[in-house]
């Protein structure tokens, strides 16, 4: 091993339920494969998607998580760390590295990773920031960059505009130049539009469905629509997201509406897109250059320590989180 440590600190879970399900526990260093590299955990996040697994929801999603259990019983994605030990086939990163992006087990004091998944953390942007911005970050980036293709000029509307990759989107909507509105509840509309949405729609007084305003791309976070509605507000050739991982029965979750998106898109005027982010240099690249630069700012609404880690899950949970939750493993 890098370094003389033989048992670390890490979230746990044991079972698949609520947040009861999670402790912390010692266990043994994570073991690194000739391609990966050992982090020293700095600061980790917690997102919809490991509430999700918590929960083993849905059903259908256990075949690849483990089927009574989770076969990974250490959560984790996002991190930012500081690599201490490199596999005899890494060559990108050597230790002392300060890196961020998507690891294994990352809600740990040490955690495993693949290179083609990391990046170099500049001096300028703190562990804190690095750490909560990987997978709601990219996902972000990469719908209304990449699937979105928005421009200057373009109606965009996020729904869900105050969560996690809510508030990335809006702020690469308004860097895109596109006239940007968010739907969230009143009491975070003024955070919302200080990350540079130029409209918000109080879900709780007005469904956005129902106006006369079309948008030419539309982020669906939320789920809380149906997709017919949806498309009354969508312009003709404009491109429609539907990324609740929440809406959608206990057996197939999301999967159903996804699968209804793909099957309507070829027969309407309407551009209904899902997709797959998967970290690489590249992305992680203009993600760190947007923030770097100040154009994109991380929203944290949450900061835990290790030990208080399933009181994020809880707050996720609740469907209330504003922005990220940032866990801090480490000083």
């Amino acid at each position: 091993m890098g370094e003389d440590v033989d048992r670390v600190r890490a979230i746990v879970q044991s079972g698949y339920g609520s947040v009861e399900t999670l402790r912390v526990a010692e266990v043994e260093d994570p073991v690194v494969t000739p391609d990966e590299v050992l982090l020293r955990v700095r600061v980790a996040s917690v997102h919809a998607g490991d509430v999700l697994v918590m929960q083993g929801r849905p059903l259908l999603f256990r075949a690849g998580t483990g089927l009574r259990r989770p076969r990974n019983p250490i959560p984790g994605y996002d991190v930012a760390g500081t690599i201490v030990e490199v596999g005899s086939k890494v060559s990108e990163f050597k230790p002392g590295d300060q890196v961020f992006g998507n690891g294994r087990s990352t809600l740990a004091e040490l955690a495993t990773a693949k290179p083609s998944q990391l990046v170099m953390k500049p001096e300028g942007i703190s562990f804190t920031d690095a750490g909560v911005l990987t997978v709601s970050g990219l996902t972000a980036l990469r719908a209304v960059q990449q699937v979105g293709r928005v421009a200057p000029g373009q109606r965009v509307l996020i729904n869900g505009a105050a969560g996690g990759i809510g508030t990335f989107a809006v702020q690469i909507a308004k860097a895109a130049g596109a006239e940007v509105t968010g739907v969230c509840s009143g009491g975070k509309a003024a955070l919302v539009r200080s990350i540079g949405a130029d409209h918000v729609i109080d879900y709780t007084v007005d469904d956005f469905t129902a106006g006369s305003i079309t948008y030419d791309f539309i982020l669906d976070n939320v789920g809380n629509r149906s997709l017919s509605q949806c498309r009354r507000v969508l312009a003709t050739g404009g491109t429609l997201i539907p990324n609740s991982g929440t809406a959608g029965g206990s057996l197939v979750g999301p999967l159903f509406r996804m699968g209804h998106a793909l099957a309507v898109s070829p027969f309407t005027a309407q551009n209904l897109r899902v997709f797959v982010s998967i970290p690489n240099p590249q992305d992680l690249a203009a993600l760190r250059d947007l923030v770097e630069s100040g154009v994109v700012t991380p929203v944290i609404g949450s900061t835990y320590s290790l030990d208080d880690a399933p009181k994020a899950f809880a707050h996720i949970a609740s469907g209330h989180a504003v922005g990220k939750a940032a866990i801090e493993v480490a000083d």
